[in-house]
């Protein structure tokens, strides 16, 4: 067993329950909404994210895993007010997601640049984690960053290696978005392993948008977990393929690698709630427990192995 950090306060690794490991409460560009939204209303908004989580705990989830980092709009102030008023646990990760370049002023600190000195980025990054983001008091538990179609560009490279070196030196694990058609989560592997961290720490998320057997098999038998967290987004691959993808792995003896989410969010500001509900109508937080889960059993999968996706891999990630 583990401590694990939530909005809310510690727990212990056993009571995180059945969790979803990469879902979002708010995506929202701080700069655009200060600056363009006018008729953005914070209770009503804080409102509508304490009924979602709500409902999804009454479908029998118990926590999520929020990788909101700096590059999505996190913003905990707002999700504290959002995780008082809900039983689920919801727990935050620090790192930062971009698929090219970093903020500006990194471009001028660190190892050989203008202002030489140790990357600030590790210490950022620590800092939440030991200290708590800024002055909320709430500690992330968990580092996340990405690698996308670009690839390893100079940001991306420098984000990775910076989030692998914190979590080397304080034991927290990591998630990290990927894209399985350039199979980049074996360069994430590579470059992590590289840095120290530990790649049974380590969820490659959305591994969930590939059916290559091979090369999922491959990511957990380097010692990562499979990443199948983005249940509702039918435009990268529909639901029956990812199901079948699950059941063929489970069948090959790697239950004890595969974790599950949507990737959804209670607000995000990429579309209205009226284009999302078009274009993706399965994309919402009961998708996995009304429908998926009923659907994996169907195939054959036995409740054992849903309460190790669900529950027994989430906290292993932990302890």
């Amino acid at each position: 067993m583990a401590q694990v950090q939530t909005v809310t306060g510690p727990i212990d690794s056993s009571s995180l329950g059945r969790t979803l490991v990469h879902e979002h409460i708010f995506i929202v560009n701080e700069e655009m909404r200060q600056n363009y939204d006018m008729g953005w209303d914070e209770e009503e908004k804080i409102a509508d994210a304490v009924a979602k989580l709500n409902d999804l705990k009454a479908a029998g989830i118990d926590t999520i895993f929020d990788p909101t980092v700096v590059g999505l709009g996190r913003y905990i102030p707002r999700v504290q007010k959002v995780a008082e008023q809900i039983e689920l646990n919801v727990v935050v990760a620090t790192g930062l997601y971009t698929f090219n370049d970093l903020p500006h002023k990194f471009d001028y600190h660190g190892p050989g640049l203008l202002i030489d000195e140790p990357e600030p980025l590790v210490g950022l990054f620590v800092a939440d984690i030991e200290n708590g983001i800024a002055d909320t008091g709430v500690k992330a538990a968990f580092l996340k960053c990405a690698i996308e179609t670009p690839g390893l560009t100079p940001g991306v490279e420098r984000t990775m290696r910076a989030v692998g070196q914190a979590s080397a030196q304080t034991g927290v694990p990591i998630t990290i978005h990927t894209n399985p058609s350039t199979e980049s989560g074996l360069v994430a592997q590579r470059v992590l392993k590289e840095e120290g961290a530990d790649l049974s720490k380590l969820v490659i998320g959305h591994s969930g948008d590939s059916t290559d057997i091979d090369y999922l098999m491959t990511i957990a038998d380097n010692g990562s977990f499979l990443g199948m967290d983005r249940f509702g987004i039918d435009a990268y691959l529909p639901t029956e393929q990812r199901v079948e993808t699950i059941v063929e792995l489970i069948r090959r003896g790697y239950a004890e690698k595969i974790t599950l989410a949507h990737d959804a969010s209670c607000y995000i500001d990429y579309f209205t709630q009226e284009e999302k509900e078009a274009a993706q109508p399965n994309w919402h937080f009961r998708h996995i427990p009304d429908e998926v889960i009923p659907t994996l059993l169907e195939r054959g999968v036995s409740e054992d192995d849903i309460d190790t996706m669900l529950v027994k891999n989430p906290r292993r990630y932990f302890e």
